[in-house]
């Protein structure tokens, strides 16, 4: 259904139950899936590739051109998985040469005033909290929650099943399954709540509460951590999990709680 005082361009791809209402601009070289809603207000622009079930708030704008003044107009996207919510205001900016492409996944929802930058990589049934700000090229994988007025540097990697605080600045690569909090943003704990909901056993919790001991609370730098878990611990997915992300880390971890 569309409103007679919307805007879309005879080029885009609209699926035929896809709502549209007053308002809206739609641009040429956009795809949106069925079921999605679009209220008043929202500018989707080229590039944009919506999935299905979607719903997007007014004032959402979707696919502006990179805040990045190395952006050379190049021919870019961002992709919007299935049954995610993008509440009023959201801004999520196509990528660059960089990756091509902008990201959000599946199951996601993105609160009021949150911002995405230019080829960042949002995972599935991630929630960002009111006025987040996710800079270039971030990851963020599945299941993570983010606090919100949060801010997150470019580059940084939030691993999945994380909890960060409300009013985090997250200048450095945040492990998976954990909470952090405080300044600056720091380990707080294993993310039991968040784990036992989704179905991990306390066995499995009190495994993972293992490992960060070993990296966080025995006073071993990241590297000798490692290298016990390793040796001492026996491998499971998590376990394995933990130590790539580890040693993958390009801008470094963040600190433990009782850290200086």
């Amino acid at each position: 259904m569309r409103q007679p005082l919307s805007y879309v361009h005879p080029d885009a791809k609209i699926a035929e139950n896809v709502v549209i209402e007053p308002f809206v601009t739609i641009d040429k070289d956009v795809e949106i899936g069925k079921g999605t809603w679009i209220g008043s207000n929202v500018s989707i622009m080229s590039g944009a590739r919506i999935g299905e079930n979607c719903k997007i708030f007014p004032g959402a704008v979707i696919a502006a051109i990179p805040q990045d003044l190395k952006f050379a107009g190049e021919k870019t996207t961002v992709e919007i998985g299935n049954n995610t919510t993008i509440r009023e205001c959201v801004t999520i900016n196509r990528g660059t040469i960089a990756k091509g492409k902008t990201i959000v996944g599946d199951n996601c929802l993105l609160m009021a005033y949150v911002h995405i930058a230019h080829d960042v990589i949002l995972g599935d049934h991630i929630i960002l909290a009111n006025s987040v700000q996710v800079a270039g090229e971030v990851i963020i994988d599945d299941w993570a929650i983010i606090g919100g007025v949060s801010a997150i540097h470019q580059f940084v990697r939030i691993g999945t099943h994380t909890m960060l605080s409300g009013g985090s600045f997250v200048g450095k690569d945040v492990p998976p399954f954990v909470k952090a909090g405080r300044m600056p943003v720091s380990y707080a704990g294993i993310n039991s709540i968040g784990l036992r909901r989704r179905g991990f056993s306390n066995d499995k919790i009190n495994e993972l509460q293992e490992v960060y001991r070993y990296i966080y609370q025995k006073g071993l730098n990241n590297k000798k951590a490692i290298e016990r878990i390793e040796a001492e611990m026996p491998a499971s997915k998590e376990r394995d999990e933990i130590i790539l992300f580890f040693n993958s880390s390009q801008r470094g971890t963040m600190k433990g709680y009782f850290s200086d």
